[in-house]
């Protein structure tokens, strides 16, 4: 398949994106600290966590458009093996982690459900800045979380074993209600209200960074206390995942014989999770502790996603370097 290797100018939903992504770590970490400090102001938010998410997942569906889908079925075969590289590399890799770190139960938790979501939004943001292929990011991101509901209760399930009581349905039916249903009504605004939506665009990112910093203050004010005995041990099992799922994509996109920019995109779309997804889960499910990797990664994830891209960036890529400046997949 052939496709442009130059990237399009920046629009100012683009300029939103890439401005908000940059600013994310730190507006989520801030947010982490004030839920530290002021535990007793945030924990009585739990309960609005599913509401965040669904806000979060119905943005991202108020983004996509109806050729988005149509790349998936121009192009099956690269997006199948992309979402099942995804759907095997990270869930195997972070009962890995969880094994040889030997976590405790509640932590594995967190780490095994981290890894068995799908891909996060950022990562076609992130695909940008990197001179990826943004085109196959926004359809494997799309694929996986329309197969979330599904895959993610199935493996997160497999892996944990009897150490859970929580049922394949009940997982089920919690993301099809917070993850399916608001990125299908978001699709149907978009549709219907094209006008409106492309207008409100540039502050969809915005929202979405919003939404986010309030979960994670919510998930550390519940579980302040033990955040600090746990919380490097924590980091470690997150940079560790995160890193080898980086590399293990990238070089998946390598083993299939994708140019460099698809290459690269594989590279984020492993290695780059749904940490709102995972800690709206494990907060319900789960516990509070269990919520800690997810609210870890959604800064860390956005931090090594932001370096890495900065890296390839400054990289040619060398199908640009070839006459005719197209580039095959």
């Amino acid at each position: 398949m052939t496709l442009p290797a130059d990237q399009p100018s920046a629009s100012a939903p683009d300029r939103a994106q890439r401005l908000a992504v940059t600013l994310f770590p730190v507006l989520v970490l801030l947010s982490g600290l004030l839920g530290y400090l002021l535990p007793g102001t945030f924990r009585p938010l739990a309960p609005l966590i599913p509401w965040g998410l669904g806000l979060i997942m119905f943005f991202m569906g108020a983004t996509l458009t109806l050729p988005d889908f149509a790349r998936i079925a121009r192009q099956p075969l690269i997006v199948a093996a992309g979402v099942a590289a995804q759907y095997v590399i990270m869930p195997l890799l972070a009962w890995a982690v969880a094994r040889a770190l030997n976590l405790p139960p509640e932590l594995a938790a967190g780490v095994i459900l981290l890894g068995c979501v799908p891909g996060g939004t950022a990562s076609n943001v992130v695909t940008y800045l990197a001179r990826g292929d943004v085109a196959l990011s926004v359809s494997l991101t799309t694929a996986s979380t329309l197969l979330a509901p599904l895959m993610t209760p199935l493996l997160t399930l497999w892996l944990m074993g009897e150490a859970t009581e929580v049922g394949f349905t009940t997982l089920m039916v919690s993301i099809l209600k917070t993850v399916l249903l608001p990125v299908v009504l978001g699709v149907t605004v978009r549709v219907f209200f094209a006008r409106g939506t492309t207008a409100v665009q540039p502050l969809l990112p915005w929202l979405s960074t919003a939404a986010i910093s309030l979960i994670v203050a919510v998930i550390v004010g519940g579980s302040a206390e033990r955040l600090a005995a746990a919380g490097l041990l924590v980091l470690v099992a997150v940079v560790l995942h995160n890193g080898l799922g980086l590399l293990l994509g990238y070089l998946v996109g390598r083993m299939m014989g994708l140019n460099a920019a698809a290459q690269r995109t594989l590279a984020f779309e492993v290695g780059m999770q749904n940490s709102g997804l995972a800690a709206s889960l494990s907060t319900l499910h789960f516990s509070p502790l269990a919520a800690l990797p997810a609210a870890v990664a959604a800064v860390w994830h956005n931090l090594s996603g932001a370096v890495l891209a900065a890296s390839f960036a400054r990289q040619p890529l060398p199908e640009e370097r070839r006459p005719g400046g197209t580039q095959r997949i």
